[in-house]
């Protein structure tokens, strides 16, 4: 729920700075650049750090190799992606990367949820709501990569 959070705040209080005057904030699209970009810098944090980082790779589905260098990978992926996110020139391409690295990460989720694992000691998002939220996400990336 966090990264929706992350998602939502961000994306609104970059939208009433836009309108309060600072026009690379004036629009729907800078402001949702700026609430994704939250968004994934939550989540990569998550990929370093702590029991969140084992609780990451054991949701790694068991027939992929190196779940540790994935993690790791997908985490850098998230902060570069974040960071291209604030970028104008490259917000675009990065939010086309994030949207497909996100539904390249999806089925570690669908693992994660039929196994029954932890992230954070609590169980995992259950399936029908992270495909919700991935949606969510998604679209999010979207509307960046196709927006004006």
């Amino acid at each position: 729920m966090a990264p929706l959070i992350a998602l939502i705040v961000g994306t609104a209080l970059a939208r009433l700075t836009g309108l309060a005057g600072i026009s690379a904030l004036d629009g729907w699209i800078p402001a949702l650049r700026v609430g994704l970009a939250l968004m994934f810098t939550l989540t990569a944090v998550a990929h370093f750090v702590g029991q969140r980082r084992t609780d990451l790779i054991a949701m790694v589905p068991p027939r992929l190799p190196r779940p540790d260098l994935l993690v790791t990978l997908t985490g850098v992926l998230e902060l570069v992606g974040a960071i291209g996110l604030l970028v104008p020139a490259t917000a675009r391409i990065a939010a086309a990367g994030l949207g497909l690295l996100m539904l390249a990460m999806f089925p570690a989720n669908v693992s994660a949820a039929r196994r029954k694992l932890t992230l954070g000691g609590r169980p995992v998002t259950p399936l029908a709501q992270r495909t919700a939220l991935q949606v969510v996400f998604v679209a999010a990336a979207t509307a960046i990569s196709f927006g004006a």
